[in-house]
């Protein structure tokens, strides 16, 4: 616990980012496992959930992409931290990554309102990734502040 303890806030907070991403893209895998009601839960386009319904293989595959990524987050925020080793293209894969998921978050605030009221799921979901984004956007910061190895 002393070890986390030593780290600056804007590693911390990059820390959490990461440990949200790769929560969710465990999420991502379980629904593959879980099948169309999980797709369907988790609000996944309706070509995934009928892929599921249908055993073919945009489900799995298109799944398995997005947990890739979503894993590839908790690599560069680890890496940036020092957690793991250093990466290639750290600063550039923060920078992006940070521009990504504070759009994803904000991006969706038009869908809260659907006919059938306010998507509560989408709500918790724009507020956790722009949450990421914002931590994401620090650790940019003191990367580019240190002066850290990495393009």
């Amino acid at each position: 616990m002393e070890f986390v303890l030593n780290y600056s806030v804007k590693s911390k907070l990059l820390i959490s980012a990461g440990v949200i991403a790769s929560a969710s893209a465990i999420w991502h895998l379980l629904c593959i496992l879980g099948g169309p009601s999980w797709f369907a839960f988790a609000r996944a386009p309706q070509q995934v959930i009928d892929s599921s319904q249908q055993g073919t293989l945009l489900a799995p595959i298109g799944t398995v992409i997005v947990a890739s990524l979503m894993f590839a987050c908790t690599v560069f925020a680890f890496s940036a931290v020092g957690l793991i080793r250093k990466v290639p293209l750290l600063k550039s894969a923060l920078i992006t990554i940070a521009v990504l998921c504070t759009l994803r978050g904000l991006i969706a605030i038009p869908t809260f309102v659907t006919p059938t009221g306010l998507d509560i799921w989408q709500i918790v979901a724009s507020i956790v990734w722009l949450y990421v984004g914002i931590c994401f956007v620090a650790g940019s910061i003191e990367q580019y502040r240190l002066g850290k190895s990495g393009t």
